[in-house]
């Protein structure tokens, strides 16, 4: 079933059942991974939010959330390449494991960012976990990225915590822009 936001129409592309089993997935191999450590998930607003919320309610582990805030699209379909960065951190993280939470990876220009930032204040070790990954769209390799949800076509999409100018992040559903 099509659905319209904005001036633009999208498609279902990944339902949230799958979503929902995928986290499942995702959840049980950071309990195993992250079992000798209470590690530091840094969620990237605004658009991780449902996922970083559904993925803690699958942690056994202790942990620590923090939140960051990036943006690269600015309301747009395409990404700007420039990152803006709106909200920093007061988690101590020097020695810690920690685990960066987005939603999606497609230049890999945002992730990248962060990544290089959170190095300089000497965490143990960096690892990135991303419900979406674009590969075709990839402009920078990303060894951190560890865990991925679904890979997709460079396509724009919405819901689930994902936006067109602020909307559409309340879809239960993931949406792919029709042509």
């Amino acid at each position: 079933m099509k659905t319209k936001i904005a001036d633009l129409e999208f498609e279902p592309l990944i339902r949230a059942k799958a979503i929902e089993e995928r986290i499942k997935e995702i959840g049980s191999q950071l309990n195993a991974d992250y079992k000798h450590c209470v590690p530091v998930f840094v969620g990237v607003l605004n658009g991780s939010f449902l996922f970083i919320a559904d993925l803690i309610k699958q942690m056994d582990i202790p942990c620590e959330i923090t939140f960051t805030k990036l943006s690269s699209y600015y309301g747009g379909t395409k990404s700007s390449l420039k990152i803006r960065d709106d909200i920093d951190f007061s988690v101590d993280i020097k020695g810690r494991e920690v685990l960066i939470i987005e939603d999606i990876v497609d230049t890999g220009n945002t992730a990248h960012y962060l990544i290089e930032k959170l190095k300089t204040m000497q965490p143990a070790s960096i690892k990135l976990c991303s419900l979406l990954l674009k590969p075709k769209a990839l402009l920078k390799k990303i060894d951190e990225l560890k865990y991925v949800g679904f890979e997709i076509e460079n396509e724009f999409v919405v819901g689930y915590g994902l936006d067109y100018k602020e909307m559409g992040r309340n879809l239960k559903d993931i949406y792919k822009r029709v042509k």
